[in-house]
């Protein structure tokens, strides 16, 4: 499930400075040098407030307290190297136009990008995960800076390319502002350089990216590799291989117990507020049902060929060329839009809700929240939607997912607020329906009262 930082969350890192042997620091355009990062997984929890009064709800030594606690400590990382919300459903929901001006959430960055093939006047983009903010600017970067379009498959799609590191160099960093150029060319634990990453593959790597290939190896321990559904050819074959390999796995004694554990689950995004919603759907102790009801949808409902989300949950990576699609932001026929526009995009390291409350009113005309409310208390849901509704035109449309079905915002917005609203309930469940992403229980569309 995806962030939700944004919405009220912040990561911090520790910085070390270290010698490497054959390693020099590169000079950056502030002249700094090239800091070796360290990361300290809770530094974000314990130094910045908005992210403890966002998420942490309990004391400190309760079950749920440190249920929050941990939640937090993963979330200092990289977490979304792939956003995971169908930017096709977004768009159509939004029904965007050239003089929109949009504010999202940011997460891996892949629908901003997307958001940018219909040409909108401008999109703001928050998060307060400062690697998602750096992987944000890199992308946008990329379009701007890589000499075509083929440069940037094989930079985001093309596992294993080892010349990507050496592109980034040549054709990026040299324009690149001196915070993210600085990001990128920090050190991993293992100390390499960060953009050396693009040189493996990226969609193995932060919370997210780990946690799918945890679910392989737990299926390979239970015989069943989960690449060979990439070799399914039609939709038959796609729920052949679901219902013979994968759906008995979820009915293993060790598995529901396993799923019925709040912790195993924060590699998913699903903090413990979500795995409360997810559980409200159960009528057991276990999700493993829910679970598997989501992930039987990416498997079954869409072909393999039309399906980049199911590519990543099964194969761990994008499909090769004629095998399936690219991610809507790397298709070529979007490429020439979202180079053109990529100056439009501004990229905050900024909380939502205090973003909205420095722009004009009226100001603004499509509000992307992923499932950001899914964490949030009544307060945070309405200071968010005061200044939403303060900052919409008439006609503003506002998308959100939720883990359950039902929307979050009924019954715990004002009426002062909620009244200036209509949920477009029918459209809503339309949309949820065509979500290739599969993991959300509801999408949910409102549009701002004339």
């Amino acid at each position: 499930m995806q962030q939700r930082i944004s919405a009220g969350y912040s990561n911090s890192l520790r910085h070390q400075t270290v010698a490497l042997p054959g390693y020099t620091p590169r000079t950056l355009k502030n002249g700094n040098k090239t800091q070796m990062t360290e990361f300290a997984p809770d530094a974000g929890l314990q130094k910045n407030r908005k992210l403890k009064d966002a998420l942490l709800q309990h004391k400190a030594l309760s079950k749920a307290g440190l249920s929050e606690r941990l939640f937090g400590m993963l979330f200092s990382g990289l977490v979304y190297p792939q956003i995971w919300e169908d930017p096709d459903v977004d768009m159509q929901a939004m029904e965007l136009q050239p003089h929109h001006r949009i504010v999202t959430i940011g997460s891996g960055g892949c629908n901003m990008l997307a958001y940018l093939s219909q040409s909108p006047a401008s999109i703001d983009v928050v998060d307060l995960n400062r690697h998602h903010i750096a992987l944000n600017k890199l992308k946008l970067a990329a379009f701007r800076l890589l000499p075509g379009h083929s440069d940037l498959v094989r930079f985001f799609a093309t596992p294993d390319a080892a010349s990507n590191s050496q592109a980034y160099d040549l054709h990026i960093a040299p324009r690149l502002d001196a915070a993210t150029a600085s990001y990128w060319d920090g050190r991993d634990l293992y100390g390499r350089r960060r953009v050396t990453v693009f040189n493996r593959n990226i969609y193995k790597t932060g919370l997210l990216g780990r946690f799918i290939g945890a679910a392989h190896v737990l299926a390979r321990l239970h015989g069943v590799r989960l690449a060979k559904m990439t070799e399914a050819r039609t939709l038959r074959e796609q729920r052949q291989f679901f219902e013979n390999e994968i759906a008995p796995i979820f009915d293993r004694r060790a598995v529901r117990w396993l799923l019925g554990r709040k912790s195993s689950l924060f590699g998913l995004g699903i903090p413990p507020q979500q795995y409360d919603e997810l559980a409200s759907l159960a009528g057991d102790d276990s999700i493993s049902a829910v679970l598997k009801h989501r992930l039987e949808k990416l498997a079954c409902h869409f072909p393999m060929r039309d399906n980049y989300f199911a590519w990543q949950a099964f194969a761990r990576r994008y499909a090769g060329q004629h095998q399936g699609p690219l991610p809507t932001y790397l298709k070529p026929e979007h490429y020439a839009a979202i180079r053109a526009n990529a100056d439009r995009v501004d990229v905050h390291h900024a909380n939502f809700t205090e973003l909205l409350a420095s722009k004009p009113a009226a100001s603004r005309d499509r509000y992307i929240l992923l499932d950001a409310q899914d964490w949030m208390t009544d307060e945070q849901l309405n200071s968010l939607w005061a200044e939403i509704t303060r900052t919409a035109r008439e006609g503003a449309r506002v998308i959100f997912r939720t883990a359950a079905e039902k929307s979050i915002i009924e019954g715990r917005l004002s009426p002062a607020i909620r009244d200036q609203w209509v949920y477009f309930e029918e459209r809503s469940q339309e949309l949820n329906a065509l979500d290739r992403s599969a993991i959300y229980g509801g999408f949910h569309i409102y549009g701002k009262k004339a």
